[in-house]
């Protein structure tokens, strides 16, 4: 195996591997937390829209958010954090369709080189990053960013780190 000190490789070995809760059992538990008067609920995951219900039922991650959103008694509906490899169209419908899900997106893109995220083992590069985020500026709704970028990684160029400004220019 890989013996870089990398998120990528750190991840599954520290925190087991990734595993989803069933879509019944996230709809209980907003259910009864909305019952109980919370009104705001984020779905939270290292990387929350690789969601894959494990139950028969084969909710997708877009199918499990539009249903907290049309819940009795929830007002916002939040993610985070979402992966770029896993970032799909019927998210951004999802939330085009219901107002009660946050027009907000939080889309780490660590690095904009594409010499440097295969670096850092990221599954994918700069354009497909910015594939990603033209299909969320299409929404129908003006959807907020944020990002998180790492400077200063071990072999970061000037020219890497020129490629992340310029990124993040284009992405505004």
């Amino acid at each position: 195996g890989c013996n870089k000190n990398c998120s990528y490789c750190v991840v599954p070995f520290t925190r087991g591997p990734e595993r989803s809760r069933s879509s019944a059992s996230v709809m209980e538990e907003a259910a009864r937390i909305s019952a109980g008067g919370i009104a705001d609920i984020t779905l939270l995951g290292q990387t929350v829209n690789s969601y894959r219900d494990p139950s028969a039922a084969g909710w997708s991650f877009a199918r499990l958010l539009s249903a907290i959103g049309e819940m009795d008694g929830v007002r916002r509906v939040r993610f985070t954090t979402s992966h770029p490899q896993d970032f799909t169209r019927d998210i951004v419908e999802a939330i085009e369709s219901n107002e009660r899900l946050c027009d907000w997106i939080h889309l780490p893109v660590q690095s904009g080189s594409s010499r440097l995220l295969a670096g850092m083992r990221r599954t994918y590069s700069r354009d497909q990053y910015l594939r990603v985020i033209e299909m969320i500026k299409a929404a129908n709704r003006q959807i907020a960013l944020s990002t998180d970028i790492i400077v200063g990684f071990p072999g970061e160029t000037q020219q890497d780190f020129e490629e992340t400004l310029s990124l993040l220019q284009e992405v505004e």
